[in-house]
């Protein structure tokens, strides 16, 4: 008769026989998957040379050589990264590294090619300024779409959001524009002095989005454009992609913190302190193509003090042809001026 010691130890031995044989059967079948995998992927590629070799030998080529091989696992590795790179040009089309739908609009402006749009830069507090302009040279209603669809020139007035948004500020704005229906809102940008130069960047990336133009064109709400003018001189100028029109100049540039014109970043002009070639801020046009190069490269184009040399400074470095145009100097008038400063 056996005592309960020699039961428990036989017990013991007989759970420990089980765990080691479910630990055996386990490996063994991870060990089986794992073969055949590796048996799977190498009959693919056996498959595939045998039916190169039948190919060849058909053909009374020899057989697949090593090389042949190699070339066959570089073209793998070519398809693997091709769709990586997919993946990524898809990725950054969402980050806004390129453009969405330059020729497309939101379905509340026309799909057809235009001229020019002309974005007339203004703020709050200026009703009376817009209404001004409205009056002399900006037409309004269905004069405003006979505009665009005769002579192919969209002009909208271009104004940001209140800091506060939603306040009273914005809501004299949405009022204004829902009679006059001639306002480019931009939602994302804050309406304030010190944001000119990204308010610029942020309506040429809208205006891109929106209007499959030859042209677009920055105008200041306290300046009188003949647009019959500006359609000429625009006309003349289509065979050049990459044009930067305006009345260009070259200025000093302020260091001192306590003056109306100082610039933070001085100390990047030089020793001569003297602003690079730009285009004046009251009127200036840029072509498709540069618009859209300011839309691809938004997030990278950097701002300085002021609106106007901040867009010559992205100009800098690339192929682009620099148009002093007398006719864009508003506030000296010369014969055939296309606009004159108030």
């Amino acid at each position: 008769m056996r005592s309960r010691g020699s039961q428990s130890r036989l017990y013991g031995d007989s759970f420990g026989s089980r765990v080691s044989a479910l630990m055996l059967a386990m490996v063994a079948t991870m060990a089986t998957i794992y073969v055949a995998g590796r048996l799977w992927q190498d009959a693919e590629s056996r498959t595939y040379l045998i039916e190169e070799l039948e190919k060849r030998t058909g053909q009374g080529q020899s057989a697949v050589s090593v090389d042949d091989t190699l070339k066959v696992i570089a073209c793998r590795e070519q398809r693997k990264k091709l769709a990586s790179l997919e993946t990524e040009v898809a990725a950054a089309r969402q980050e806004g590294f390129v453009p969405k739908h330059l020729p497309g609009n939101d379905g509340k402006h026309p799909t057809k090619k235009v001229l020019s749009v002309v974005g007339v830069m203004t703020t709050f507090g200026r009703k009376k300024n817009r209404d001004a302009i409205r009056k002399a040279w900006m037409p309004t209603g269905t004069s405003m779409r006979k505009l665009a669809d005769k002579k192919g020139i969209v002009v909208r007035f271009v104004i940001g959001r209140s800091a506060n948004r939603g306040d009273n500020l914005d809501k004299e704005i949405e009022t204004e524009g829902s009679y006059t229906n001639d306002f480019i809102i931009l939602d994302n940008q804050v309406e304030a002095p010190e944001e000119k130069a990204k308010k610029i960047k942020s309506f040429f990336i809208y205006a891109v989005d929106n209007w499959d133009a030859e042209f677009y064109a920055k105008v200041d709400d306290d300046v009188y454009v003949n647009l019959d003018a500006l359609g000429g001189v625009l006309t003349s100028h289509l065979d050049k992609p990459r044009v930067y029109i305006g009345c260009m100049r070259s200025g000093k540039v302020v260091s001192e913190p306590s003056h109306k014109w100082h610039e933070p970043d001085w100390w990047k002009f030089g020793d001569g302190k003297s602003y690079f070639r730009h285009a004046s801020g009251e009127v200036y046009v840029i072509s498709k193509a540069l618009a859209q190069f300011i839309s691809i490269n938004r997030f990278i184009l950097r701002t300085y003090a002021h609106d106007d040399v901040s867009t010559g400074s992205w100009f800098i470095g690339l192929d682009v042809h620099h148009l002093d145009e007398t006719k864009f100097c508003c506030s000296s008038w010369s014969p055939g001026a296309i606009c004159a400063a108030v």
